[in-house]
């Protein structure tokens, strides 16, 4: 869609340019969202592609990943570290309602900024306890959990002028299995729900509930939990929301069965196949 009130594009190329940046001047990556629909309050855009921030980079203590990283570079992220979590990549970019030409374009910190519950880089990095970097306007820099970071439908913590940089994800989270399962009403429809469970190395167990919660929801305990209590604990939470692509109570139902269906995967020595 041609966005007919934008009269000045800003090419960043140094922090200076995000001064620009206010309620009627947006920031644009790959533009999959921006583009979609009518914005008429915009008067001007400033361009973060101009930046070139290196997509992905990989540091001793986990790997670092631009908000402008397109999903189709996440998605052939080389599996050449042995990271146990490295199918986990491809599998949440699978969850996006999108054609190859919008992976091409479609941005890591975009999908996240945009703070929809069936963002699936929300619920990537949500359930690798991943931080994101926030450019703050006043020039500060601030670290917030990705799962803290969504705070509901089309919210987040990001004030007018602020930027999303990148997502750190640390190495533990790298190197625990994980097991992934995404639920929609029709074979190519946006996600009902997205679950991921993570088993660290120490036997810590984490189970991230998205798409089917308005912000992505975490259970966590010190070792497997029992089917029972996953289940249960699964169903007793509060932020089950009714929309197009599913009702309430079929989204909680669903979650709490895949959910019982990851602990059972995880729980099966690595490499076998199970619950599936």
């Amino acid at each position: 869609m041609d966005l007919n009130t934008i009269a000045t594009i800003v090419p960043a190329r140094h922090r200076d340019d995000l001064t620009a940046l206010g309620a009627t001047v947006a920031p644009l990556a790959g533009g999959s969202w921006l583009f979609s629909e009518t914005q008429d309050h915009l008067t001007g855009l400033v361009d973060l592609m101009t930046f070139e921030w290196p997509s992905l980079t990989v540091r001793p203590d986990g790997l670092e990943v631009a908000s402008t990283c397109t999903l189709a570079e996440l998605a052939a992220l080389p599996d050449d570290r042995g990271w146990a979590a490295h199918p986990l990549f491809f599998q949440c970019c699978t969850a996006l309602l999108g054609s190859f030409k919008v992976w091409n374009v479609a941005t890591v910190g975009g999908n996240i900024s945009a703070s929809l519950p069936a963002g699936p880089m929300t619920s990537l990095f949500s359930s690798l306890d991943a931080e994101a970097l926030v450019w703050r306007a006043d020039g500060s820099d601030e670290r917030i959990p990705v799962a803290a970071f969504v705070t509901g439908n089309g919210t987040n913590r990001l004030r007018a002028g602020d930027v999303l940089r990148s997502l750190h994800v640390p190495l533990g989270s790298l190197e625990a299995r994980t097991g992934y399962r995404k639920i929609a009403l029709s074979p190519l429809g946006r996600s009902g729900a997205v679950i991921v469970g993570r088993l660290d190395a120490d036997g810590a167990f984490t189970l991230t509930v998205s798409g089917a919660t308005v912000h992505p929801e975490q259970l966590r305990y010190p070792a497997l939990p029992d089917a029972a209590t996953l289940g249960a604990d699964v169903e007793r939470l509060e932020t089950w929301f009714t929309d197009p692509h599913g009702a309430a109570d079929w989204r909680r139902a669903v979650s709490s069965l895949l959910a019982r269906e990851i602990l059972a995967e995880l729980a099966a020595p690595a490499g076998a196949e199970a619950g599936r």
